[in-house]
């Protein structure tokens, strides 16, 4: 009973650092290749986020999305009727997709 419980208790751990790790990840790959736009804290209050009417990242409206949605949206490049750049064909892997999306959820208002 108590190697189970320390079993569960490792891997609660090994699971809270990797969510960390990737959060800190998104944190670099969005300060590197999404701040320009979206600003350093996702509001969009860039003078190029201003030109193309970018949404603050941080609220409900974009945070209610699924992780498959803005999944899709980063690795695709958005709304068909708003698109953005399809980061997925700049060299992202998945990995990287999914540390932003993790990222972005960190930062909801």
């Amino acid at each position: 009973m108590k190697k189970a419980t320390f079993l569960v208790l490792v891997l609660i751990a090994m699971f809270a650092f990797s969510t960390a790790v990737m959060a800190a990840d998104g944190a670099a790959i969005f300060k590197a290749k999404c701040a320009g736009c979206h600003a350093a804290d996702g509001s969009g209050q860039t003078s190029m986020g201003q030109k193309m009417k970018i949404r603050d990242l941080r609220t409900a409206d974009v945070q209610k999305q699924t992780d498959a949605e803005l999944t899709a949206m980063i690795a695709t490049g958005g709304k068909a009727n708003k698109p953005t750049h399809s980061f997925k064909s700049k060299g992202l892997t998945d990995a990287d997709v999914t540390a932003l999306v993790t990222y972005l959820r960190s930062i909801k208002k």
